[in-house]
């Protein structure tokens, strides 16, 4: 296994794991791509969602890299606004951009992630072509667009089920950009399929935002999966006892996924 480093023009660092090319094995020299993004309310990123989840996509075959994206440290910093996006965007637009050299599929990159990371999974996939993204990148096309995205209890919406938190450090008090990162009102045609899975019982980010997330992409015929657990709480990653947070019925999503991805990319182990 190689380790890969990249530091982004915001100084957002990208740390990947990639499987080792082979002679014996040289129909996988190739695989496609999952991008992580930690959750932590947009004021960090939380390590119990990026190096446990990351081998578990490792271990499915996958090349699998971690973004630590730009967070507002402290309340006396100015809001995110678009920064977060632009890092997303741009590391799925490095990975495809130099995918021979990281063996990867250019058209197979995911992206999955966790509450606030959830939150910016979700963006990047709805907003990738949003004229800050494509300014800022320097990009007219759809480079940047992942090919499928996997939600972890994401933040959806910025209207009454929100999490003020990660709202706040996103946007600030601009009316207008809360508005825009109220995702469930961007959904459109033609978006990357969507693999979704949240608990009934998460008292941090209400289940509503999966929910009114899942019936925008129906009603727009996007395709996705929708998994609800009934019991536990907020960040519970592969719930596991590395990441504090066991639950062997819970932890189903991480198979219920790898399944649902093999058949969304085509890559069957």
């Amino acid at each position: 296994m190689e380790m890969y480093t990249y530091t982004l023009p915001s100084g957002a660092k990208l740390v990947g794991y990639l499987r080792d090319e082979t002679t014996e094995m040289p129909a996988f020299n190739t695989r496609p791509a999952m991008l992580i993004l930690p959750g932590g309310g947009y004021a960090y990123c939380s390590a119990r969602e990026a190096d446990p989840v990351a081998m578990q996509f490792l271990q499915a075959g996958y090349n699998v890299f971690t973004l630590y994206y730009t967070c507002r440290i402290s309340a006396e910093q100015s809001a995110l606004h678009w920064q977060p996006l632009i890092d997303a965007a741009g590391a799925v637009l490095h990975i495809r951009r130099n995918a021979q050299a990281l063996r990867i599929d250019p058209a197979k990159i995911a992206v999955c992630g966790f509450s606030a990371g959830g939150h910016l999974a979700a963006s990047t996939a709805i907003l990738w072509d949003a004229e800050p993204v494509q300014k800022a990148l320097g990009i007219h096309a759809e480079e940047a667009r992942p090919n499928a995205v996997v939600l972890g209890y994401p933040v959806v919406t910025s209207g009454v089920a929100t999490h003020g938190g990660s709202m706040q450090n996103l946007c600030g008090e601009d009316a207008a950009l809360r508005s825009t990162m109220s995702l469930e009102n961007q959904i459109r045609a033609g978006l990357p399929p969507f693999f979704i899975w949240h608990t009934v019982e998460d008292p941090a980010v209400p289940v509503q935002n999966s929910l009114l997330l899942a019936n925008a992409l129906n009603e727009h015929k996007v395709p996705f999966e929708l998994h609800l657990f009934a019991h536990d709480g907020h960040g519970t990653s592969t719930c596991t006892n590395e990441v504090n947070t066991p639950n062997s019925h819970n932890r189903a999503w991480v198979a219920l996924c790898t399944d649902w991805l093999a058949d969304t990319l085509d890559f069957h182990l």
